[in-house]
């Protein structure tokens, strides 16, 4: 555990540190294009880059050191990031080099984030493995509840490009600290012997592996289909919020709304979550559609706020028990390739929200929630009318469906009995 506390740590300072250059950037991107398609394609280039290329990471990373594969992530990333701080003093920052920084850190991250899952895997016992990964949302939740408010007072304080350096900082440290500490390699398996050949056959594994275990394939098609609904609220929201409010309301209501995020992500911490983690799972995904419909129910800072705060509560309880559910059901050796086939599935309907959700929002529900729109005299009268409101008509559709997904999955058995039908990966060792 020290190691992992350690390792955690490191990752918590990145972590904090790229949370505030997204902020700065996010709201310099849309207050300097007034463009929600603009500021959604950062998002797209943010995730597909390294989703295409997950299954080769995946195999890349159970065939290497998984503590140089973290600090060569790292190393890029933080280098990605340096470039942006320059050409902001420079003066000549464009968003296509935005969209250039966003997709390096894109194709990084799909080999640092299979490589730290696993290897949380090898240092800790798996009775432990819900509250780490409540840890890993924890140190999420508290960047998401302190780089809005630190954001807006050290852009006025240091400008944009002091707080891109500062998360240059923080990637320094990172890596540090894991040239600092040592992993454990994993034991040889059956399914990794199995698993063995060219770098295709290897990638090609993870899809073998996760297609032979029926409830795998239902936690994947659920996230996937959950991941539209949040993709697609994901980056409208400040795009909703900055159409009745000011960027100072919206760094509050990020900080209060991602609380939840934060005291959800300590109680799994100490808690460990349900004893059936796939209740954890289904049984938290209805009140996190019942936040996203709240949310766009009305242009109230109250509302939205309570909204935001019951969807991020329920976020790491999910995740880390689905987490938990991965890591104890896969073979330790063949970790690497089997999540970032399942980061690239499960996340695979992002892109496609990203892309679709400013058309949508601007060519579509905007529209038809205009103060004269079709659906002014009806929906309009219990929502509102004008500016923001067709967004608002989004996020209630979308929390809707979020809601009816979660009552289908269940009926799905294997689903349901993933964790009776699939016994726990043992290690085998061999020769």
């Amino acid at each position: 555990m020290r190691t992992f506390f350690v390792v955690w740590f490191g990752q918590l300072i990145s972590l904090f540190g790229s949370q505030l250059t997204s902020f700065a950037l996010g709201v310099w991107v849309y207050q300097n294009t007034g463009s929600v398609t603009q500021y959604a394609l950062i998002s797209f280039f943010t995730v597909l880059p390294g989703l295409v290329i997950a299954p080769l990471a995946g195999a890349l990373v159970d065939r290497c050191d998984r503590r140089w594969v973290m600090i060569f992530s790292d190393s890029v990333a933080g280098l990605s990031t340096f470039s942006i701080a320059l050409l902001v003093i420079a003066g000549k920052l464009q968003i296509w080099q935005i969209y250039l920084a966003t997709t390096i850190s894109s194709i990084s991250n799909v080999f640092q984030w299979p490589a730290y899952v696993a290897t949380t895997t090898l240092i800790i016992p798996k009775k432990h493995f819900s509250r780490a990964s409540g840890m890993t949302q924890f140190s999420q939740a508290l960047a998401l509840l302190l780089a809005p408010i630190c954001g807006g007072f050290l852009v006025i304080l240091i400008h944009l490009q002091g707080v891109i350096l500062l998360d240059f900082i923080t990637f320094l440290l990172a890596i540090l600290i894991l040239l600092i500490v040592k992993f454990p390699k994993p034991k040889t398996t059956i399914a990794g012997k199995l698993g063995k050949g060219s770098l295709i056959k290897e990638s090609i594994y993870g899809w073998r592996y996760i297609l032979a275990r029926p409830g795998l394939i239902g936690l994947l098609i659920f996230f996937a289909i959950s991941n539209f609904a949040i993709g697609t609220t994901q980056v409208l929201f400040i795009p909703l919020i900055l159409s009745f409010t000011s960027a100072n309301v919206l760094g509050i209501v990020i900080s209060i709304g991602s609380s939840g995020m934060l005291i959800s992500s300590l109680l799994m911490s100490i808690w460990g979550g349900l004893k059936r983690r796939i209740y954890g799972v289904l049984g938290f995904a209805i009140p996190l559609g019942l936040g996203i419909f709240l949310v766009g129910l009305k242009t109230s800072v109250i509302l939205i706020t309570i909204g935001v705060f019951m969807a991020f509560f329920t976020i790491p309880i999910t995740s880390s028990s689905s987490n938990a559910i991965w890591q104890t059901k896969v073979a330790p050796n063949v970790q690497g390739r089997v999540f970032a086939i399942r980061r690239m599935f499960a996340g695979s309907s992002r892109p496609l929200a990203y892309l679709l959700a400013g058309p949508l929002a601007e060519e579509i529900f905007e529209p038809l929630m205009t103060v004269n729109g079709p659906l002014a005299s009806s929906i309009g009268q219990l929502i509102g009318t004008g500016p923001g409101r067709g967004i608002g008509l989004m996020f209630m559709v979308m929390g809707i469906f979020t809601m009816l997904t979660t009552i289908i999955a269940y009926q799905y058995a294997p689903l349901r009995l993933v964790e009776d039908h699939l016994p726990d990966a043992i290690i085998d060792p061999i020769g």
